[in-house]
């Protein structure tokens, strides 16, 4: 569906169902550079079984209009105003990676919009590699191969998708390649510049679930616990063998995860 976000005409994906008020709502947050598009599978699940989904394109990306916005502050009160587009008064949030980081800050800045909190492939310090942001910066096409080599696992290069005849790793690649240009750069400035994580981490007071990839080479599993361990009450799950992205390499387990 269409939303007007401050003043800008969003697309949201609602899987499959209009969205409904009176039901539970839950938001899909995507990751820097990508789109509704990443939650292709749980928007459905979630929308079939009892909840309402709001899995927006994140302004300047995907079919969104506006400018990325700059910083992951921005980008929470963002989620807060798509909240009060939608009618729902409050919502569980679920953010992968940049995501995750955007309903953490949603959830400290704007507490009585959060009813919970699934933070997928997150960490404590975000911190992207210079050789990344200088390609990103250069709308070069290495910062696409680098994201989409080093956010995959092992297992996932190799092939090994769930659903017959696509391919992870290209699949990843096109929707990167199809991103404005400046997109990508400004998402991962955002993560590298946001130090607020610990800090928001201990203003929680909602269920949250952080839920870390064994072989993640972008958000370490490491660097997820110790986010996890500033969450009061905080549950942690760790997916054996899963790289950075989950939604993809292992859905059936993220799902399990996150249910």
């Amino acid at each position: 569906m269409q939303l007007i976000v401050n003043g800008a005409q969003t697309f949201v994906a609602t899987g499959g169902k209009p969205f409904d008020k009176t039901l539970p709502a839950v938001v899909l947050l995507h990751g820097a550079g990508f789109d509704h598009s990443s939650w292709a599978l749980h928007s459905r699940w979630f929308a079939h079984h009892g909840y309402s989904v709001l899995a927006p394109d994140l302004p300047g990306h995907g079919r969104s209009k506006g400018a990325a916005l700059a910083s992951i502050a921005e980008m929470a009160d963002w989620t807060a105003a798509l909240l009060d587009a939608a009618g729902a008064s409050k919502a569980r949030l679920v953010g992968h990676s940049m995501g995750s980081l955007i309903a953490l800050e949603t959830a400290a800045r704007h507490p009585d919009k959060v009813a919970g909190l699934s933070l997928i492939g997150t960490a404590a310090t975000m911190t992207v590699g210079p050789d990344l942001l200088k390609a990103a910066e250069a709308n070069d096409v290495a910062a696409i191969d680098m994201v989409s080599i080093w956010g995959l696992g092992f297992k996932a290069e190799l092939g090994g998708s769930l659903a017959p005849g696509l391919w992870m790793h290209q699949g990843a690649q096109r929707v990167l390649q199809a991103t404005a240009p400046g997109v990508l750069y400004r998402d991962l400035n955002a993560c590298n510049a946001y130090q607020n994580a610990l800090a928001a981490a201990a203003q929680i007071r909602v269920p949250t679930t952080v839920i870390l990839g064994e072989r993640d080479m972008m958000t370490p599993a490491k660097a997820g616990k110790a986010l996890a361990a500033g969450i009061s009450g905080a549950r942690t799950i760790v997916l054996p063998g899963a790289g950075h992205m989950m939604m993809v390499e292992q859905p059936d387990e993220l799902l399990a995860a996150l249910q």
